[in-house]
């Protein structure tokens, strides 16, 4: 994985395409769709994308470690969000950082802040680069003489093994598989996955208050950090390893989310489980969703905690190649390295027949069951759709998700107004219908996490502001209905308007005064989580 090279244009590493059988059937797709004609625009070359030339000079002190190399600089550029695909389609890397520096150990991070400071340079931390929410960009207004993309994934190893507490010191710059395959010799993982685990980095993952794969009880990073270890621009913070803690405010809460707005995480203890030997599950069909939502919510406050419990609307499940699109589709699947878990999936397949549930018997209590039939389908379609993004820009097509939270006894009423809103701004925006689903990410005793898709047929040259007219919209009736503008996205350059709204104004004034003491000079992200300094 060290010698892959991120692409420059879309998801992944360089060679990592989807086969002509995936691109067929995602065009084929939005062909049957979308009425009219498709005009189909390629993004543009390495060789063709011009970008302007770097405004600092590479000091003595970073000459080790850093690069004004082009096509560093356009690699550093952007995430992953439809915004950021569009400016790269048209050729735009206007925010492209002038200087890419690969940190090797807390040294060259602590050079990188003190020519920074000196110098009037911005610093923008980047990992995985998979941020959906312009979170990596060099977008930080006009005031700074310049900016430093401070690349972290050469931070990359385990540095010691707890299994007796089943704990590891591990490196934050380190990438989701290779942190896995070498615990997986130990007999441990985290599990904690991401849809964005091929890319994203565990110091990444803590700063954006990654949300895994896994649904119940586990959910978010914060749950498996023991404690962590931060150099910020000012000097390095580091807390005690604890199960535990009641002595005051968190240091670890504080930087858990942080988005590299106050410090980069260089090393964390992580919680660790034991790799799981038993498992259970299988898909089970409604005919009304909102009896699967009630259905979901029994299990999720039974205490069974199974490691997936998804809700697929009719829509979302057919737009994931499955079903009919006349029935909502529950994923069940239970996991665990110590006991069998077909009594926990039988417990599971009696509340769900109390709501009108049916499923195949044979399939949903199968050890495989969560591999096969309907849930392996959706299991494929989840890894697998970052990579089509690329082939639906080219058809001008505007597909993207926002995802929330909500108590149960809010969510059909928030389901119906979000839902009904993000599809009259598709229609306002396009001028022809879009095409709107949703499915639970997460879920709690107290609610679900709905992740909410849209695709609209777009008009290339208008792309981002069609699809930022439309996801306004869609945010706007998140928050006037009491969801979260984020469950686990992070909030970035893209949410802000959103999270402004949300926090409380004192708690934004105390994390102002915080970004003050640890990042003196507002060299770090700036813009994220606080305004960029004018």
């Amino acid at each position: 994985m060290a010698d892959k090279k991120l692409k420059i244009v879309g998801w992944g590493f360089e060679g990592d395409d989807i086969s002509s059988e995936e691109h067929e059937m995602i065009t084929s797709r939005y062909r049957e769709r979308f009425a009219g004609d498709f005009e189909i625009r390629k993004a543009p070359t390495e060789d063709a994308i011009k970008v302007h030339a770097p405004r600092l000079e590479i000091p003595s002190s970073l000459a080790a470690f850093a690069t004004t190399e082009k096509r560093d600089r356009l690699v550093h550029t952007y995430g992953k969000s439809v915004p950021d695909y569009t400016r790269i389609f048209d050729g735009d890397f206007t925010p492209a950082p002038d200087i890419v520096a690969f940190a090797r150990d807390e040294s060259d991070i602590e050079a990188v802040y003190e020519y920074a400071a000196g110098a009037n340079v911005a610093v923008i931390p980047f990992g995985g680069g998979s941020s959906v929410c312009g979170g990596v960009e060099p977008e930080v207004g006009g005031s700074y003489n310049g900016t430093i993309s401070l690349d972290l994934t050469k931070l990359d190893k385990i540095l010691e093994i707890d299994k007796t507490s089943r704990a590891a010191r591990i490196q934050g710059g380190i990438r989701v598989p290779a942190m896995e395959e070498q615990l997986k010799a130990h007999g441990l993982t985290m599990r904690h996955f991401p849809q964005s685990m091929e890319l994203a980095t565990l110091g990444g993952m803590i700063a954006t208050r990654s949300g895994g794969h896994y649904a119940t009880l586990y959910t978010h990073i914060d749950d498996f950090v023991e404690s962590l270890r931060t150099v910020t621009p000012v000097g390095i913070m580091e807390s005690f390893r604890l199960p535990g803690s009641g002595a005051g405010p968190s240091p670890d809460r504080l930087m858990i989310g942080s988005e590299g707005a106050l410090g980069i995480i260089t090393e964390a203890w992580m919680r660790l489980q034991d790799r799981p030997t038993y498992r259970a599950g299988g898909a089970v069909l409604f005919d009304d969703v909102f009896k699967a939502a009630e259905a979901v919510r029994v299990i999720c406050q039974s205490a069974l905690f199974p490691a997936n419990v998804r809700l697929l609307d009719a829509d979302e499940a057919y737009n994931n190649g499955f079903g009919d699109g006349r029935q909502s589709v529950v994923i069940l699947g239970f996991e665990n390295a110590d006991h069998p878990m077909e009594p926990y999936l039988e417990r599971a397949l009696e509340i769900v027949r109390d709501f009108g549930g049916s499923y195949d018997d044979g399939s949903a209590k199968s050890g495989e069951g969560h591999r096969a039939g309907t849930a392996g389908a959706w299991r494929h379609a989840f890894i697998r759709m970052p990579y089509f993004k690329t082939a639906t820009i080219e058809m001008g097509i505007i597909t993207d998700t926002f995802e929330t939270s909500i108590t149960w006894e809010r969510f059909p009423k928030f389901y119906e107004e979000v839902m009904e809103a993000t599809r009259q701004a598709a229609l306002e925006v396009t001028g022809q219908p879009g095409s709107v689903s949703c499915r639970f990410t997460h879920c709690y005793p107290d609610g679900p996490a709905p992740y909410i898709s849209f695709q609209a047929k777009g008009r290339h040259g208008a792309l981002a502001e069609q699809w930022l007219a439309i996801k306004t919209k869609a945010l706007d009736a998140v928050i006037e209905h009491g969801g979260t503008v984020t469950h686990h996205h992070a909030v970035g350059r893209e949410h802000m308007p959103w999270y402004a709204r949300q926090r409380p104004d004192l708690f934004a004034a105390a994390l102002a005064g915080a970004k003050d003491r640890l990042d003196p000079n507002a060299i770090l992200n700036p813009g994220v989580l606080l305004p960029a300094r004018s």
